[in-house]
C-alpha cells in the first residue's frame, strides 16, 4: 500500500459528500468535475490525458497488484487517492456492488470553433438527444468507427453524466465532442465543407444509396420529435432506414450506429 494513503470512513468528510452530489448536474456545473467508475476507465482517463482530481479506492480491494498500480500512477498525475470502506463506495455509486475504484476528472470544456473539420471528415451531431445512454453509445459507437467527433446541438444531455459516461464505456475519453446552437454548428459545418445528411421520416432516399464517402456530418434528431422542419431544410440530403414490421422507428442509438456504419463502409472502413 503507498505510504501517503489517505484513509476516511465517514460519509460525512467533504470529498465524500462532493463526489457523491456529482450524480446532480448541477454539483457537475459547480465542480467542473464527473465521476468515472472501475480501474479500467480510470486508467484509460489517465492514459488519454485527463486530468484526475481525486480517487477513491475500496478497502477490500486495495491489496490487488493491479488496483496498486493504478494508485502509483494516480498520484503521479497529482490526484488525491484515498481509501474508503466499501460501503462508502457504494454510497457514492449509487450501488450495492459498486467498483473497486472512482475517479472524479475534471471535465474538458471545447467549443467548436477549437474544431477545424477539413472536407474527408466524417462527423455525428445529435440534435436535442435526451437519454444519457443514447448519448453513451453514440460516443461508443463514434469511437469505434474513428469518427472525427460527436457534436452536441442545442439542448443535449450532459455526456458527463454518470449514466453517459457508463454507456460509453470509456469512449468519453478518446472522443472529440463538443457544444453548440444550430446556427453556430450549421455555419462551422459549412466553413468545413461539410455535407449535411439526416434521417428522416420525410427522406426520399435509403441510407445506402447516398454518398457519404465525401467529407460528411450526419444529423440525428431527438428521440421522441426527430428532427424540426427548419433544421431538415438546412440539411442536403434526407435519407430513409428501411424498416419493416410494427414498430415505428428504431432507436436512436441504433439508427446513429447503422448511419455511421454505412457512411464507414463508403470510406472502405479506412
Amino acid at each position: 500500500m503507498p505510504l501517503s494513503l489517505e484513509i476516511i470512513s465517514s460519509s460525512a468528510n467533504p470529498l465524500i459528500k462532493m463526489m457523491r452530489s456529482l450524480e446532480r448536474k448541477k454539483a457537475r456545473q459547480e465542480t467542473g468535475l464527473f465521476l468515472a467508475e472501475g480501474a479500467r476507465l480510470v486508467e484509460q482517463g489517465l492514459q488519454a490525458g485527463w486530468a484526475l482530481d481525486s480517487l477513491l479506492v475500496s478497502a477490500s480491494s486495495i491489496d490487488r497488484g493491479f488496483i496498486q498500480a493504478l494508485v502509483e500512477k494516480a498520484q503521479a498525475s497529482g490526484a488525491r487517492v484515498v481509501q474508503v470502506p466499501d460501503r462508502l463506495a457504494g454510497q457514492v455509486a449509487r450501488k450495492d456492488n459498486p467498483q473497486s475504484v472512482i475517479g472524479a476528472f475534471k471535465q474538458r470544456d471545447l467549443s467548436l470553433q477549437a474544431l477545424q473539420p477539413s472536407a474527408s471528415d466524417l462527423w455525428i451531431a445529435l440534435y436535442e438527444v435526451r437519454d444519457p445512454g443514447n448519448l453513451g453509445t453514440i460516443l461508443r459507437t463514434s469511437d469505434c468507427a474513428a469518427l472525427s467527433g460527436v457534436i452536441l446541438i442545442n439542448q443535449c444531455c450532459d455526456p458527463y453524466s454518470i449514466e453517459a459516461v457508463r454507456a460509453s464505456m470509456g469512449s468519453v475519453f478518446d472522443m472529440t465532442f463538443a457544444s453548440a446552437d444550430f446556427d453556430t454548428f450549421n455555419a462551422w459545418r459549412k466553413a468545413g465543407g461539410l455535407n449535411m445528411v439526416a434521417a428522416s421520416v420525410n427522406g426520399t432516399e435509403r441510407h445506402t444509396e447516398i454518398d457519404m464517402a465525401q467529407g460528411t456530418v450526419i444529423l440525428m434528431g431527438n428521440e421522441q420529435a426527430g428532427l424540426p422542419r427548419d433544421v431538415e431544410s438546412e440539411c442536403d440530403t434526407l435519407c430513409l432506414i428501411p424498416m419493416r414490421g410494427g414498430a415505428d422507428s428504431l432507436n436512436l442509438a441504433q439508427a446513429t450506429a447503422i448511419m455511421t456504419y454505412e457512411a464507414w463502409r463508403q470510406r472502405d472502413f479506412a
